[in-house]
């Protein structure tokens, strides 16, 4: 079997966001990358575990990005991908990124595709539907759950108010959250050996992208916590009404 995991960079959830040029550019100076943590804890991991399951499995790692990626792809590596692609282009058009990625997976021959259910600096969750259409695959999102039995793929996905079980048969694109597998840490043989592990740089197809972001803007600052005298009821009651507006 071979499956290709599709892995991002954003920052650590404890940079500091900023932006330049008018509000138009993230401000990536001093920024600490990652691997998108739905990439790396859920569809990266859940693929390792169906490769110890199975040992002829092959994981292949997908990205889109610059050389700045390499560090990462090299830490999703050590936890256990096999080998690793790179599409030498920045862009955050989601459509752009999707066809990036549909021409490597159309030469690979793969059974399985696996994405996170969105990035946490974007919050698209659009790349695994693109993804799928473009190779007129079937796809499942938001799957807390993955099993395979043959050549089918039972995939337990989240809906409004419970969950939903779907048998699809292979090839097939899945999007993973929570539940999917558990976050592993990187092992020193791990470490090790992903330095000799094979990293392709690969240039872009010829794609039009088909967004761009015109500006960012920071949420409002929270405002100051009001202390109110256990004593002063009303006036506890005034501010819930008036200003929290929840009564």
């Amino acid at each position: 079997m071979k499956i290709l995991v599709c892995i991002s960079k954003t920052p650590d959830t404890t940079a500091k966001i900023a932006f330049t040029d008018n509000n138009t550019k993230f401000d990536s100076t001093g920024v600490q990358w990652i691997i998108n943590p739905y990439d790396e804890w859920y569809s990266l991991v859940r693929a390792i575990e169906l490769k110890e399951s199975d040992a002829s499995t092959v994981i292949q790692l997908v990205t889109v990005g610059s050389s700045e990626t390499d560090p990462i792809i090299r830490k999703a590596l050590a936890l256990g991908g096999d080998e690793a692609i790179r599409v030498n282009t920045d862009s955050q058009d989601s459509f752009y990124i999707a066809s990036q990625i549909s021409e490597v997976a159309k030469q690979g021959g793969y059974d399985l595709i696996f994405t996170g259910k969105e990035t946490i600096d974007y919050n698209g969750s659009s790349i695994g539907g693109m993804l799928a259409e473009l190779l007129n695959l079937p796809y499942v999102s938001l799957a807390t759950k993955f099993e395979l039995s043959g050549n089918k793929a039972v995939v337990t996905r989240e809906i409004d108010g419970g969950e939903e079980v779907c048998e699809v048969e292979l090839p097939v694109v899945v999007s993973c959250q929570k539940g999917v597998a558990e976050q592993r840490i990187p092992n020193m043989r791990g470490i090790m050996s992903a330095r000799a592990k094979p990293l392709k740089v690969v240039e872009p197809s010829g794609v039009n992208t088909l967004t761009a972001i015109s500006s960012f803007e920071l949420p409002p600052a929270k405002a100051g916590v009001k202390l109110v005298s256990p004593d002063n009821v009303e006036e506890l009651i005034r501010l819930l009404k008036e200003e929290a507006k929840v009564i």
